[in-house]
């Protein structure tokens, strides 16, 4: 007869956190989702709810803490709070340089290097290496850490966002290096203070990734972290089917839930494709990307070796990208550059013609995604940019038509006839203006308020103003928005403050008792996003990189929280908190 043995899991046996260890062992049970029993001395986390586990880490770590610190001792709270403040300081600064949690034993260890080399003292080293080695560094304590400040940030991420009347959501979704999709969404919002730009979450996707399955996703982080999906002004997508679909897409189903929603597909994503290219101007670009991106390495370096024997003003050439603000004009600049050299290189140059015009225009598109990226940019801002760049071409179309070529430097100092400048680029120049007035008029925003917003100074009151406002933010009044713009326009001290300080300081510090109509609209108006989130992807690659592929989703997420966010931990009152609960056990 055989009996087959069966090995329990200590996940079956639904072990529970025993009050009486904190008395004991100076255990508590952090209120977050999943906690896990964690020292008040060295603020280590144990992965088991036994007794054992419990008072051996009690034991063999902090033994002698009862005999270094009597019971009523300040000193037996002071100095354990002070190495936990200096750990949570520490792991924070890694996070922030997305740096694996190894690296804290790192910094352990170059601490007291340095304290032995600088501090002569014997007396005074020995004490202040004692204190270092104290601090606990280790890359479990790293975790726990990066698990408080993140959950400390998010708690006053969520608290502004509590009192905020309106926000903006931009949506933006793709695949780490494990190949699991990542839905990462950010918030911008106006609280009381400033404006602010914050990682809302990083929901990971598992399978399909339809609009339906977004949606719903969303919908119950909403609910669960008590946030009110009506709030949402604006929602920012890449333009993917699952993000803009009519009937099953994010923006439809959102808009079911908030009819007031302003739905954009990303200003930066749409400037992007109004410059694909076709044609012979495609070929000389495949053709430069072809010789720049050789798979040969011996010929690589015999080229870096020619440049350096020919005193040539660059040692080697960009490697460029496909993501569109890794600049291609940078590297059509250093090729243009270095064509002689290459000329020598190859002895033969195939597809000259083009490069240099193709190198300017590509310039001016580079120049407009630098003006569109970045953080605090609005929708009007980026509206702007795009509503000028069309003028731009005008000039450039001009330009190359009577062969002044003022805005093209390389072919005016390389061709000697205008007459070498073909139909390509004209061509190309008319197809942009063209892919811009189309995407142009595909852009919701209401003017007028976008120019009111800009300068309330100088816009016409009359007219469909306070209509148009009312779109945008349904409850104000009408009549007494119109009357309170002539107020405000009646002042010369807010007009020099406009001046002074830019519109987003102006309307922060416009008095929302004085003028509540008029400064709603504006911040609704400033709260939105022009922009998907597509940046907070170089982040999450370069923290979850092929040595740290094994990072859960939940610990990504609190790294990528802490290396984006704007706030600042309450490191002190974090700790003084948890010893608090220590004076309280111990006097």
């Amino acid at each position: 007869m055989s009996f087959s043995t069966l090995k329990c899991k200590i996940a079956n046996e639904s072990r529970q956190f025993n009050p009486a260890w904190t008395y004991k062992y100076l255990f508590i049970l952090p209120p977050h989702p999943n906690a896990k029993p964690m020292c008040l001395i060295c603020i280590e986390c144990i992965a088991v709810f036994k007794d054992y586990n419990v008072r051996r880490n009690h034991i063999e770590k902090h033994q002698t803490f009862h005999t270094n610190f009597p019971k009523g001792s300040q000193e037996r709270v002071a100095k354990p709070e002070r190495a936990t403040a200096a750990s949570l300081r520490v792991s924070w600064i890694l996070a922030k340089k997305k740096r694996p949690f190894t690296d804290s034993e790192t910094v352990k260890d170059c601490m007291l290097a340095v304290v032995d080399e600088v501090i002569n003292d014997d007396k005074i080293k020995t004490s202040v290496a004692s204190a270092i080695k104290n601090v606990p560094l280790s890359d479990t304590s790293n975790i726990r850490r990066v698990e408080i400040l993140a959950a400390d940030v998010y708690e006053t991420l969520l608290g502004d966002l509590m009192k905020a009347d309106t926000m903006s959501i931009a949506v933006d979704e793709s695949t780490d290096k494990t190949d699991t999709a990542q839905l990462c969404i950010y918030v911008r919002f106006f609280d009381s203070k400033c404006f602010r730009e914050e990682l809302l979450c990083l929901l990971p996707l598992e399978g399909h990734t339809t609009g339906n399955i977004v949606f719903g996703k969303i919908s119950i982080f909403f609910k669960d972290n008590g946030l009110d999906m009506m709030h949402v002004c604006m929602l920012v997508t890449d333009g993917a089917p699952s993000m803009t679909g009519k009937v099953n897409g994010l923006a439809a189903r959102w808009s079911t839930v908030a009819p007031q929603l302003i739905s954009l597909h990303c200003i930066v994503h749409q400037a992007v494709l109004c410059a694909k290219l076709s044609g012979a101007l495609k070929t000389t670009m495949d053709n430069v990307m072809a010789f720049i991106r050789s798979t040969s390495s011996l010929q690589h370096r015999l080229f870096c070796m020619l440049l350096s024997e020919m005193s040539a003003e660059h040692h080697d050439l960009l490697l460029p990208n496909d993501v569109k603000w890794l600049s291609k004009g940078k590297a059509l600049e250093r090729f243009c550059g270095l064509k002689e050299e290459i000329i020598t290189f190859l002895r033969n140059s195939k597809q000259k013609k083009g490069r240099n015009a193709l190198d300017d225009i590509f310039k001016h598109l580079n120049d407009l995604n630098l003006a569109l990226q970045g953080r605090d940019k609005t929708a009007i801002d980026l509206v702007e940019q795009m509503c000028t760049f069309p003028v731009k071409l005008d000039l450039f179309a001009t330009d190359l038509s009577i062969g002044r070529m003022l805005h093209f430097p390389p072919p005016r100092k390389c061709i000697s006839s205008p007459a070498q400048i073909t139909d390509v680029m004209t061509d190309f120049i008319a197809r942009l203006k063209m892919n811009f007035a189309g995407r142009l008029d595909g852009l919701v925003l209401p003017t007028e308020v976008a120019i009111f917003v800009r300068d309330p100074f100088t816009v016409a009151i009359e007219g469909d103003l306070s209509a148009r406002a009312k779109q945008v933010v349904p409850s104000i009044d009408k009549g007494k928005f119109s009357l309170k713009l002539v107020d405000m326009r009646s002042s010369v001290t807010m007009a020099q403050e406009l001046c002074t300080n830019g519109p987003a300081m102006f309307w922060t510090d416009v008095n929302v008792h004085q003028f509540p109509n008029i400064k709603k609209v504006a911040i609704v108006m400033l709260s939105m996003f022009g922009s998907t989130c597509e940046s907070s992807f170089s982040h999450m690659n370069s923290i979850i990189s092929n040595s740290r592929c094994s990072l859960t989703d939940r610990t990504l997420h609190q790294c990528l929280r802490i290396a984006l966010t704007s706030y600042e931990p309450k490191v002190t009152s974090r700790c003084q908190s948890l010893f608090n609960i220590m004076i309280a056990l111990i006097s």
